[in-house]
């Protein structure tokens, strides 16, 4: 299969988008930046679902409606995580990730 030209000028920004994620994600100790940091990383999955259905199905609309579900999962995930640090941040008064694991001691 070769790929189009065209394709690549689109799976470009989807993997800048997960090589940052990544990167955020390893490097930062801050909650909130980890979980923007996933953000960016399940955008990029989305974006590469949306792109090889366009590509190779262009008829059909399956990685469409898969990329709806995985955006409100993704929506759920994020809310649920914003309560959690919101809980730790109350508790331990910072968001750091290094205090959140000297809770479990």
């Amino acid at each position: 299969m070769t790929m189009d030209l065209s394709m690549l000028w689109y799976l470009v920004p989807s993997v800048i988008m997960f090589t940052a994620g990544v990167f955020g994600f390893i490097t930062r100790r801050n909650m909130i930046a980890m979980l923007i940091s996933l953000e960016l990383i399940l955008n990029s999955a989305d974006l590469n679902f949306v792109i090889f259905n366009r590509f190779l199905f262009p008829g059909q609309m399956e990685g469409m409606i898969f990329t709806l579900f995985a955006i409100a999962i993704a929506a759920a995930e994020t809310a649920v995580a914003i309560a959690i640090i919101i809980n730790i941040y109350r508790s331990l008064g910072n968001t750091d990730i290094n205090s959140a694991k000297e809770m479990r001691h």
